[in-house]
């Protein structure tokens, strides 16, 4: 049943998604290319929409593909059920190994097994995160979804002139660069807009 599957795959994710939301976008990548509900394009249109809404990304994420499945396949109840479970399905790992934790933590503290492991999930988790950002920028800037699609790269001149605006912008004009990250957010969207860069 699509539900359970929905429920499965995000909590296969946020069990082994260490990092944060963006840790969760090579997994995501997979997920689009094993069940179809998605395409990279729509995974780039969705990390941009969930950066720029409130809430975590993954969490985000989840709940806009939860409904977009459930909404195709059963109408607006099943894309509220499909939201809910893929969410549930996100969290619910995060929640039941906190659970174990703060009933254990004194053991936890001082266990050097415990440190050393957190210790060797930092790398992971910036491997992770990094590995996710170099798929969007190739993605984005390319077209390309790996590094061994460079053959038929396509550079986007207006996603490079927008990337060079808002770095120039927030690094060496001081005035510019002291506002509100919302206000590059909103910026960029409608840079998009007008430019077309969806398309």
């Amino acid at each position: 049943m699509i539900f359970l599957r929905l429920f499965w795959e995000y909590f296969k994710t946020g069990l082994f998604a260490v990092g944060g939301g963006m840790a969760t976008v090579p997994f995501l990548q997979k997920m689009s290319e094993k069940t179809g509900w998605f395409t990279l394009g729509k995974l780039a249109d969705m990390i941009a929409v969930s950066e720029s809404t409130p809430g975590p990304i993954g969490v985000n994420m989840a709940t806009y593909v939860g409904y977009t499945v459930g909404l195709r396949e059963y109408g607006v109840a099943g894309g509220v059920l499909g939201a809910v479970l893929a969410m549930l399905g996100l969290v619910l790992p995060s929640f039941l190994i906190i659970l174990l934790v703060s009933l254990m933590l004194d053991k936890f503290r001082k266990n050097r097994y415990v440190d050393s492991a957190l210790y060797g999930l930092r790398p992971a988790s910036v491997g992770l995160i990094s590995a996710a950002g170099v798929k969007i920028v190739l993605f984005a800037l390319l077209g390309v979804n790996t590094v061994f699609d460079l053959g038929a790269a396509r550079l986007s001149w207006k996603m490079l002139l927008l990337a060079a605006i808002v770095l120039v912008c927030t690094r060496w004009v001081p005035k510019v660069k002291k506002l509100h990250p919302v206000v590059f957010i909103l910026f960029s969207a409608l840079f998009g807009i007008l430019f077309g860069l969806g398309e």
